[in-house]
This record gives structure tokens, sequence and C-alpha cells, in this order.
């Protein structure tokens, strides 16, 4: 896969006069996992709403698969193919797993069809493959309400998966995990990065060097440098902004 996904051109949004974002510019290959890290404030969660239409930039345009996406609904963003977690898992928890891709695969569906209706063979063996994929395929059939909470965020990635984009956003997927959880987050979004492009935003350092290819570090809203993980956390102005500290102690 070659070319451009996503590309944002000198981006800035202003809020009250504030810049949450300052003349951005910023391109994620197709097929490629990046992860975007940065300090309180550095303008991740506005990135994320500006690429999924939550906010329209006040300059700048923002190219998915070439096409800009300025004045573009949220729900027009996301039929062209842009999934997004958000750091909270959003499940149905008083649904179980099944119920959850059932509903996933198929947004035309309601909950109602989905626990009194019958999918599809393609759709089910879709399910089972997603329930595999997430390491969900002993706790099917429990309410979601059950699982842990590493369980929740892998089950909502999968709901992702389950809308077949083509460019998966995934904010903090690891806050309050242990570190088991975190690992097997990590092994999932490796494994997803084989056949989708995917764009993490994180905080803890140590999942970031599990799965990161390339970084992108965030500050006052713009790119301050990009690089591997060993490069990035070497880096001098990295360090100054993380108050001249280590960064993993930073985070």
């Amino acid at each position: 896969m070659n070319g451009k996904i996503l590309e944002t051109e000198n981006v800035t949004v202003s809020f009250d006069g504030f810049k949450a974002l300052n003349n951005l510019n910023f391109s994620l290959d197709t097929g490629e996992l990046r992860v975007v890290i940065g300090p309180n404030g550095a303008g991740k969660t506005t990135f994320l709403d500006v690429i999924t239409g939550k906010v329209q930039p006040t300059q700048g345009r923002v190219l998915f698969k070439g096409r800009n996406t300025r004045r573009l609904a949220e729900e027009q963003i996301a039929l062209l193919g842009i999934g997004r977690k958000f750091q909270t898992p959003r499940v149905y928890l008083n649904l179980t797993p099944r119920e959850n891709l059932e509903l996933a695969c198929n947004r035309h569906k309601n909950v109602f069809s989905t626990l009194f209706g019958r999918p599809p063979v393609a759709e089910r063996n879709t399910i089972v493959g997603l329930l595999e994929t997430v390491n969900l395929s002993v706790k099917a059939d429990l309410q979601a309400a059950l699982l842990s909470h590493g369980e929740k965020q892998r089950l909502e990635i999968g709901m992702l998966v389950a809308q077949s984009p083509d460019l998966l956003l995934v904010d903090e997927p690891v806050a309050g995990l242990t570190d088991e959880e975190t690992e097997n987050v990590g092994e999932l979004l490796l494994a997803l990065a084989e056949s989708h492009s995917i764009l993490v935003i994180e905080h803890d350092m140590e999942f970031v060097r599990q799965i990161a290819r390339k970084v992108t570090v965030l500050h006052q809203g713009t790119v301050l440098c990009e690089g591997s993980i060993d490069e990035v956390q070497n880096d001098r102005r990295v360090i100054e902004v993380y108050l001249g500290e280590p960064m993993e102690a930073a985070e």
C-alpha cells in the first residue's frame, strides 16, 4: 500500500484566541501505525476532533485519501472510512460482546433486532472472527458489564473494526489498565496494523515502546519532532517539554 491516507495542511484551531492547534502539518502513510504523544494541552484531542469533523479548523484543511473533509459532518466523515475509539469504552453494558459486535457490523440495526433477529451466515462468521481477534471468544455471551476494563477496551476496538474503517483513531487505549491488559491491547493493535492504518494517542511510554514504529510529538498545537521512540526520547526539545525529566517519569 502506498500514498498518504491522512494529511493536515497548516491546520489552526482557535478557541477565543487560544490556538489549540497552530499551523499543524502532519501526514500518515496508508498502512502505517503512528503514535502521537505530548504533554497535557498539546492539542492531541483537538487533533482527533478535527480529523473526525467534530471541530472545524479555523484555517487550513484535512485531507483523507486526498479528499478535503472541510464542511463534512461527522457521520459523513465516518462513512468515508474513519473510525474513532474514545478513551472511555463506549459499549452496551447490558448486551453481550457478541451482540455489541452484531450492532457494530450493521449500524442500521437497533437493539431490538439484534436481540431477537438472526444475522446472516457471513455476518456471524465475521463476528466469530472478531471475537477471536479481540480474545473474547470465551466471554462472547456474558454481559459486557461483567468484563474487565481491558476487555471492554478490546471489545470497543473490535466494534470499531467491525465497521470496516480504513483509518482507526485510538485515544489512550491503555489508560487505567494492568500491565498484562496493556500488553494484550498492544498485541491487538499490532495485529490490526497488518491490515489497517492506525493513529494512536497515548501517554504510557512503555506501551508506546511496545507498538510504535514512528512517534510524533505535539507541543502547543504543532509538531515538535518525529522519529523512532529512541530518537524522540533523546531529543533535547522533547526532554525540555517534559520538564527536563526522563519521559517515563514525566508521563
